[in-house]
């Protein structure tokens, strides 16, 4: 009898470490699909604006930024928008406080995992 619970344990504890590495083996198109579908019309979005206004919003223009599509928060908007004086930008999604985020960089046009490199001005 505790043999069998012995065994039982163990097992879905090898089945929950198998799931695991596979979950975290994913690709972020699978695993952050809607955080990537979501920011994919933000900067659908941004490219327009750019286009019609030849230049890009600042980050802190709430106004802009909530008709183009961002969730306004308590300290910004989600996910975070930073632009830079060459005229690139990212969206970063900052989930934990450590990092590294899920991020859109408009200078490599595609989402990854990494650190900011634009910061607000």
């Amino acid at each position: 009898m505790i043999k069998k619970i012995l065994l039982t344990l163990i097992g879905i504890f090898i089945l929950g470490a198998v799931s695991l590495t596979v979950y975290w083996n994913l690709p972020i198109e699978i695993t952050r699909h809607s955080d990537i579908e979501y920011g994919n019309k933000l900067v659908l979005n941004l490219e327009n604006y750019q286009k019609e206004h030849k230049n890009l919003p600042r980050y802190n223009d709430w106004n802009v930024l909530s008709q183009l599509g961002f969730k306004q928060q308590e300290l910004g908007v989600s996910p975070d928008y930073a632009v830079d004086s060459t005229g690139y930008y990212e969206l970063v999604y900052m989930d934990a406080f450590d990092g590294p985020y899920l991020m859109y960089s408009s200078r490599e046009k595609k989402w990854s995992i990494d650190f900011p490199k634009v910061f607000k001005r």
